[in-house]
């Protein structure tokens, strides 16, 4: 058997586990529709997508003054909550964390969610018990500081070099740079493939058979 590449690997939550790329676009729309704001069109929306959501609604609303911030956030919050319960994971997601833990790679979620966020999703979903390790944007610096990947590095005590960190935004992407750890980009998620292709990252993939695949070659 060849020799394993990797000791951990971190996935990126929503856009690359979970198909919530369009609820939280439409969550965002809809919460500045509430307050008067321009509405951003799908691709500004989903470009702020793996940020943590103070700097994703900033980013998003560049006009929301910040006094409006909590208003902002109770609405997103609003019309999120009113379809997290629709959401799922990606077709083949279960399968591929349990054969990846059976083989006795660590596991960790980095995301931009909230930790009350995460606990939520990883109790929907069922996948929580799975990984050994989680942060979340309001626990540390958001993407794409390096911060996430390196307290779970540290954490779990391996090299970057043996960290790889999986996700659909370039926040993913230039973290792990940042981080000095190699990284796989999922082109089904919330940025295109030609903005995840220009960081030049260890691996592209169209879905969660070909993320499946490429790990059981390459991890």
């Amino acid at each position: 058997m060849a020799e394993r590449r990797f000791d951990l690997v971190v996935f990126d939550w929503d856009g690359t586990l979970m198909d919530s790329t369009a609820t939280i676009v439409a969550a965002i729309q809809a919460a500045c529709a509430d307050l008067g704001l321009p509405v951003p069109d799908r691709a500004q929306a989903s470009h702020v997508i793996g940020l943590g959501l103070n700097d994703a609604l900033h980013t998003a609303v560049p006009t929301l003054d910040p006094a409006d911030y909590p208003r902002m956030v109770e609405r997103y919050r609003h019309h999120y909550f009113a379809r997290d319960g629709e959401l799922v994971l990606f077709d083949g997601v279960p399968a591929l964390i349990d054969r990846l833990a059976a083989e006795g790679y660590g596991l960790a979620v980095a995301t931009g969610k909230s930790r009350a966020g995460l606990d939520r999703a990883f109790a929907a979903s069922g996948l929580g018990a799975r990984f050994h390790g989680s942060r979340t944007a309001d626990e540390t610096f958001s993407k794409p500081h390096p911060a996430m990947l390196l307290e779970l590095i540290d954490e779990f005590a391996v090299s970057p070099e043996r960290t790889l960190m999986i996700g659909d935004t370039t926040h993913d992407l230039l973290m792990a740079q940042n981080a000095g750890t190699p990284a796989v980009g999922v082109t089904y998620g919330a940025h295109p493939l030609d903005v995840l292709d220009a960081l030049a990252p260890l691996g592209l993939v169209h879905s969660v058979a070909e993320l499946d695949a490429w790990l059981a070659a390459n991890a």
